[in-house]
């Protein structure tokens, strides 16, 4: 159901492109937009991992400099079934990580120094086992895509209303105003759409290759309480990196609704925990727990 709700959206975010350049251009314009969609992605493919790695300023690790991160990572690649990832550090407070490549070969996980410091080896484990199944999942390069078309849009529709033609060939400034406002917002809200419901996949795909869903829920209590205490600088710069994150890096925060970037983290915690019933490795009672935690 997380498969074909992320391809409705991602299908409804492509159409919005469309849309825009219809209204701003006619026919013409539709063919244009689409084209720079196709453009932004090409280039968002190839450059998607070192783009967010070098926002947050990640400095690669191997097994000399970080040998029980680097072993942790490599041993859990194994259980999904991925090849080796490239191991990132960030030299910041607040504990959290993302992953980030356009196919698993080309992937790389990053943590921060904050995380490290936070939480126990097996709230550790959960975290990189949830960022490797983003990886098998492929979700790096969707939330690549999203948020490249996301960004294209907004600016599409700006320049459109500040350019768009000249005398009789110019749109309609009432409709003009009107994309230019409300594109962008619909192009979030559609973002945010598609990366919560990839959260949650990842959650479970990441507690069935830990084999601690328990852990995971702790860890994301910690890391929302982390993040609560500490400001990461660097995401607060690039909040389209917002997505990437486990737990939202960003202060400016809203509910489970349309424009947070992940589900709530209660939400997330209790389908954990949920699971861990489920598999009989909870301690909590199964009394009133859903057949199915995961929300559709």
């Amino acid at each position: 159901m997380n498969t074909v709700k992320t391809g409705l959206l991602l299908a409804g975010l492509t159409a919005l492109f469309g849309v825009i350049g219809y209204a701003l251009g006619g026919a013409t314009g539709t063919v244009m937009a689409l084209g720079l969609a196709v453009a932004t992605n090409i280039f968002a493919w190839w450059n998607s991992d070192r783009l967010a790695l070098s926002a947050h300023g990640a400095e690669e690790v191997d097994e000399r400099s970080a040998p029980d991160l680097v072993r942790l990572v490599a041993e859990l690649a194994a259980r999904a079934g991925l090849p080796m990832p490239r191991v990132y550090l960030l030299d910041n407070a607040q504990p959290n990580a993302f992953a980030t490549g356009r196919n698993p070969e080309k992937a790389a996980v990053a943590v921060s120094t904050g995380l490290l410091d936070t939480l126990s080896r097996a709230e550790l484990r959960g975290v990189i086992a949830h960022e490797l199944a983003h990886i098998r999942s492929r979700d790096t390069l969707l939330m690549t895509v999203t948020a490249t078309i996301a960004g294209a849009i907004s600016t599409l529709a700006q320049f459109g209303f500040m350019f768009g033609g000249r005398g009789d060939h110019r749109p309609n400034p009432i409709v003009s105003l009107a994309t230019a406002l409300l594109a962008p917002i619909a192009a979030m809200i559609i973002q945010f759409a598609i990366s919560r419901s990839r959260e949650y996949e990842a959650d479970r795909q990441g507690a069935e290759i830990s084999g601690e869903p328990l852990a995971l829920a702790s860890a994301l209590s910690r890391i929302e309480a982390g993040t609560a205490r500490d400001i990461n600088l660097d995401a607060e710069r690039h909040p389209a990196t917002a997505p990437l994150f486990i737990v939202n890096p960003l202060t400016g925060r809203g509910l489970d609704g349309l424009f947070s970037t992940h589900p709530a983290t209660a939400n997330r915690i209790a389908a954990l925990q949920a699971m861990a019933v489920q598999r009989g490795t909870g301690t909590a009672s199964s009394r009133g727990v859903r057949q199915s935690p995961w929300p559709r």
